[in-house]
């Protein structure tokens, strides 16, 4: 019986021990993060920095209180995104989520606003959100969280996505054409747009009907709504 309470002990233990390195992973990600002066940084947390692409207010699908931007995930797949209004072109951009079980998502950067497109993801590259153990149906490994959506695929080595319900941080790097996703810590994505493989994705068959994708070195960040209940918080941009 001694023997069986230790061990249970241990159990408990280890599993105390390893949330710790999860809450401690995201303090050490959040200081890197803050290493660079504070007066680099532009908060966008403020709802008059943003509104719905093409549109010139923000839509009711999101919310921003308590220090949270939410979506409700009523949009649809088109129409519920929303954008800056500001432009960037070289930019760091640092923001915490969460997504709701089986949830889709996505972060664009450099989007081009006209009323000739009707969604960001016709111009901008995307960091994919997802809910990769709940989606239902088949995720590939271009569609997972972290990936430049269709393009370039997240380092599974170094990946480490938290589970529903907690805050994931990630960043985006933009700087003349070199490009780096990282999620909780750690660099996943890492590609040159100006290089021959990017080319070879880009007009590999997916984005035939989108032929402005990518073409754009500015542009617009932002956020998803595709259907799903996602949250952002601490979401702040620094210009290159």
């Amino acid at each position: 019986m001694i023997r069986i309470l230790g061990l249970i002990g241990l159990l408990v233990l280890a599993s105390s021990c390893k949330e710790d390195k999860k809450k401690m992973d995201v303090v050490a990600d959040t200081m890197k993060t803050e290493t660079v002066a504070e007066s680099e940084w532009v908060s966008l947390m403020d709802p008059n920095l943003w509104r719905g692409f093409n549109e010139a207010s923000l839509p009711d699908n999101w919310q921003f209180k308590d220090e949270v931007i939410e979506c409700y995930g009523t949009g649809g797949d088109i129409g519920g995104d929303i954008i800056t209004k500001e432009r960037y072109d070289n930019f760091e951009l640092y923001l915490e989520w969460k997504i709701s079980k089986g949830g889709n998502s996505g972060i664009f950067y450099h989007v081009v606003e006209d009323s000739i497109y009707k969604a960001p993801y016709e111009t901008g590259p995307e960091y994919q959100l997802l809910d990769d153990e709940g989606f239902p149906g088949t995720v590939e490994d271009w569609q997972a969280s972290g990936a430049n959506y269709a393009m370039h695929v997240a380092d599974k080595s170094k990946k480490v996505l938290r589970p529903i319900g907690e805050w994931n941080t990630s960043k985006i790097i933009f700087d003349k054409g070199t490009v780096e996703h990282w999620l909780n810590g750690e660099k996943i994505v890492s590609f040159n747009k100006y290089s021959e493989d990017w080319k070879t994705k880009r007009n590999s068959g997916k984005w035939n009907d989108f032929p402005d994708y990518g073409k754009s070195d500015s542009g617009h960040l932002g956020l998803q709504d595709h259907g799903a209940g996602v949250w952002f918080r601490k979401v702040k941009v620094r210009p290159l």
